[in-house]
């Protein structure tokens, strides 16, 4: 018996006899014949080259190695008794790991929610939440670096190439300088409105939105004047608190309330709506993501979420 083979078996054997200190007492509980026994704790003593058992016709005890590894053998026996419930637990999602990518806006409303309910949901399961725009989220899904990601897109616009779940709908809305003379204004007009300069994020980061937005200026017969692009919606907001110009952005972005912005909606036909959707690879999801998916799902359909 080589060292690799001191299975599970004989440590429990050990275990038992050191609860005992009889061999017979300590074979009786194991269901088998005293020689055995014998022949096991002998083996074992071999394999270590120490003593774990002082015994004489009358007497068992344990050595000083015998106690220091009684300790050890109880822990190792008491884990591989928990590893069935690890292995259903992870086949079942419940304990796990998901790298979960995000683009900002979600962070200001849907990720927190999300976050909170997803750990009381399902405890066993970390989340590794990674802030990345959709070009970047996209490539990272392909090469396997991340599990799932949130996207915004215009409606209807999801990546075809992917699986995925449609969680919230929401139009644009302007952020406008709160000096300027728009952030008063009570009717927003055509002219107005699409004569500002422009804070806008680079089509790469939202190519159907960033279509949408030159299809509505288009419509009415004006070009966008792009004054600065950046990429991050909290850094947009802050560029039109200074003064850049005006920017469109997910109404969810309301919730970063920055001195010197203000929010207002248009209610103009073709303003555009930029859907949220969790996305991830084609096929059959490992557990914890199928878990997560699952409650999305419920989140999206609940009136609160």
């Amino acid at each position: 018996m080589s060292e690799v083979t001191i299975d599970l078996r004989v440590w429990r054997q050990f275990v038992v006899l050191a609860e005992e200190l009889h061999f017979g007492r300590a074979a009786a509980r194991l269901h088998m014949t005293q020689p055995p026994l014998t022949q096991a704790i002998a083996q074992l003593e071999a394999v270590l080259g120490v003593r774990v058992f002082e015994r004489s016709r009358r007497h068992v005890a344990l050595s000083p190695a015998g106690e220091a590894l009684l300790p050890e053998a109880r822990e190792l026996l008491a884990r591989a008794q928990r590893l069935p419930g690890v292995a259903q637990a992870a086949a079942a999602g419940e304990v796990g790991r998901l790298r979960l990518a995000f683009v900002s806006p979600v962070g200001f409303e849907l990720l927190p929610h999300w976050v909170r309910g997803f750990r009381a949901h399902s405890p066993g399961v970390a989340l590794d939440l990674i802030e990345a725009t959709g070009d970047v989220q996209l490539a990272a899904l392909e090469r396997g670096e991340i599990d799932a990601g949130v996207l915004l897109h215009s409606p209807g616009f999801v990546p075809a190439s992917l699986a995925s779940l449609p969680v919230a709908e929401e139009p644009l809305v302007l952020a406008i300088p709160a000096a300027h003379p728009l952030a008063s204004t009570r009717r927003l007009s055509a002219p107005q409105v699409l004569a500002q300069p422009l804070v806008l994020f680079p089509r790469r980061i939202l190519p159907s939105i960033f279509d949408a937005l030159f299809a509505l200026y288009h419509a009415h017969g004006h070009s966008p004047q792009v004054a600065q692009e950046a990429i991050q919606m909290q850094t947009i907001v802050n560029l039109v608190a200074a003064g850049i110009g005006v920017a469109w952005v997910p109404r969810s972005v309301t919730r970063f309330e920055r001195s010197g912005v203000v929010y207002r909606e248009w209610a103009q036909a073709g303003v555009p709506r930029c859907e949220t959707r969790l996305v991830w690879a084609q096929g059959e999801p490992r557990p914890a993501l199928a878990r997560f998916v699952g409650f999305v799902r419920e989140q999206a359909q609940s009136p609160a979420c």
